[in-house]
């Protein structure tokens, strides 16, 4: 049982690149933050992978495990327990995404 995600929770790409939560929801808040699920966007800034010297940057994120009995709008939120992979322009997967923080106070399964 992970600790729900939100808008603030940092996230990144296995290149160091920043994700970007943006929440299509507004019904469920933690601490004052928007709670993120899985079918919101997820854009990636700042990624310097590159293959054979050629910029190939993590973009976005797309959410394979997720909490399965919660749900939020119809949409399963996020948790510290979800995998999330990096992809590229082309649909490249890169790697998973890591989660480095997000609120504790409350959880989800």
């Amino acid at each position: 049982m992970g600790a729900l995600l939100t808008v603030s929770s940092s996230l990144l790409c296995p290149h160091g690149g920043t994700v970007s939560p943006i929440a299509g929801s507004t019904q469920v808040r933690l601490g004052g933050e928007l709670v993120v699920l899985s079918g919101d966007s997820f854009p990636i800034g700042g990624c310097a992978f590159n293959v054979a010297g050629s910029p190939h940057p993590c973009l976005t994120v797309t959410w394979i495990v997720t909490a399965l009995r919660n749900k939020i709008s119809g949409d399963q939120p996020l948790t510290t327990d979800s995998v999330g992979l990096c992809k590229a322009g082309d649909g490249a997967v890169q790697g998973p995404v890591t989660i480095a923080g997000t609120q504790t106070g409350v959880t989800g399964l």
